[in-house]
Order: structure tokens, then C-alpha cells, then sequence
């Protein structure tokens, strides 16, 4: 059985999973679907296309799911998607998706601070963190442990690689390698995310050969070609540096600048 306040609207044709608590004064649309154990809290908005998976919990005034902010969008059926135990706090937007990729999804395990955005079609992977009033413009990419802290603004089509810090306040108009932490203004490299790393069980030769490629990338005088091929051909087969060469290779926006260029 799941608690449903009697001053809740839910649409006879959604789909409520079992030990849902829906709050006075949420609204939820049909065409909806909510996981078991979930939590719905007052005054939140729950849209037409909206998956919400299994213990989550939506804070007062979020809106899950509303109609792309995308003049293309012609009306058609799409989803927003939210994976399991992911918290949703108070006034976050999650736009569903349109014909480009027909969803908007954040993955599971993830957090996204009061006032922050997710707009059409972006993909969010496993235990984002978006901090306070984060602004994700349409079709951006996150990876998983990615961490974007208060007030960061990201251009449309931009990728977020895994396991990323971004100072607080920047402006994301490139492509952020795995691994990395960013800030300034431009935005640039700054090092490693080495705290994140050492929190997720990496390795302290892990890092060390992450700390190398990056010194080809940023420190060592050559443009992103060069870099890459004396990666490939001079630093050990490891997973890390393929992950990160396969990123580079597939950027179209380019990657942010390195801290040693003028």
C-alpha cells in the first residue's frame, strides 16, 4: 500500500509503485510512473512522461518532467527519466526530452541541489552531484561521479567526463576530461581530482599514470594531437588512459584549455 494524501491530485492512470508517500498538494499527471518507496513532498510537480525509480525522494517545488524549453518541440511523446535513490530538492526542473533523443534521464545515486536545471534530452550517469542553481543547457552529457558544484552553467551538446570537479560559478564551454578538476575564468585545468579519486578506491599508481597523461595534454608543450599520439604510444595500456583518449578522440566541442597556455 503506499500513503497518498487525500489533498494530492494523482491521475487515475498512473502508475504508483508500492510504499510511495505522496504529500498534500503534490500534483502527479498520467502517463507517470513512480518506483516503490518513493517519496512525492508537498507542492512538488510530477509531468506527462515522467519514470521516477525506486526510493527517491522529490522535494517541495521540484518539477519533474515539464515540456521541453525548446522551440522545436512540436508536442510530441517523451520521457524524463530519474533512477533509483535519487534525491531531488527543492525547485529543481527536469524537462523531459524531445525528437532529438525522446529523454531527458539522471541516473541513480544522484543529488541535485536546490534551484538547479536539467533541460531536454541531457544525460546524467550514476552519482552526479549538480550544486546549488547548476544551469545544464539541452543534450549535455555527465558521467558518473561527476561533481558540479554551485552555480555552474554548461553549454548545450558539452560532455562531462567521470569522476570531475567544477569550481563553483564557472562557465562549462568545452568538453572536461575524465578525472580532472576545472576552474578559473576562462575555465581551465587545474589538476587532478585526486581527493575524488583516493575517496572511489583509485590507486596511487592509477593516479600517477592519470597525473602523466594530463602532463602530456596540458604541461608539455604539444597540441591535442600530439598529446594523444605520444599517449598511445608511450605510456603503459591501462584503462584509465584509454578512457581518456577515447573521450578526447570523440569531443566535438573541443576540451577546456590547459593551465600552461597563454
Amino acid at each position: 500500500m503506499s500513503n497518498i494524501s487525500s489533498l494530492a491530485f494523482v491521475h487515475p492512470e498512473a502508475k504508483i509503485g508500492k510504499d510511495v508517500i505522496v504529500e498534500p498538494f503534490a500534483y502527479i499527471d498520467r502517463n507517470v510512473e513512480i518506483g516503490e518507496g518513493t517519496v512525492i513532498m508537498s507542492n512538488s510537480t510530477i509531468l506527462f512522461g515522467a519514470r521516477i525509480g525506486k526510493n527517491c525522494t522529490i522535494f517541495p517545488h521540484a518539477t519533474i518532467s515539464g515540456i521541453p524549453q525548446d522551440l522545436k518541440f512540436k508536442g510530441e511523446d517523451s520521457l524524463a527519466i530519474i533512477g533509483d535513490r535519487t534525491t531531488v530538492r527543492e525547485c529543481v526542473t527536469v524537462n523531459r526530452g524531445t525528437a532529438s533523443r525522446g529523454h531527458t534521464t539522471v541516473g541513480s545515486d544522484c543529488l541535485l541541489m536546490a534551484y538547479s536545471h536539467v533541460a531536454h534530452d541531457c544525460v546524467l550517469k550514476d552519482f552526479v552531484i549538480l550544486g546549488n542553481a547548476t544551469q545544464l543547457a539541452g543534450e549535455v552529457e555527465i558521467d558518473d561521479y561527476a561533481i558540479l558544484s554551485g552555480g555552474t552553467l554548461v553549454h548545450q551538446f558539452t560532455r562531462i567526463g567521470a569522476h570531475t570537479m567544477i569550481q563553483g560559478g564557472s562557465k562549462v564551454p568545452k568538453d572536461v576530461p575524465p578525472y580532472t578538476m576545472v576552474g578559473r575564468e576562462p575555465l581551465t585545468y587545474v589538476g587532478l581530482n585526486v581527493v575524488g579519486l583516493r575517496r572511489r578506491s583509485f590507486s596511487g599508481e592509477q593516479i600517477n599514470c592519470i597525473q602523466e597523461i594530463y602532463r602530456y595534454l596540458y604541461q608539455a608543450g604539444y597540441n591535442t594531437t600530439q598529446a594523444l599520439e605520444r599517449i598511445e604510444k608511450e605510456l603503459p595500456d591501462t584503462a584509465e588512459r584509454d578512457h581518456v583518449v577515447s573521450f578526447i578522440k570523440g569531443s566535438s566541442r573541443g576540451i577546456v584549455r590547459g593551465n600552461m597556455e597563454g
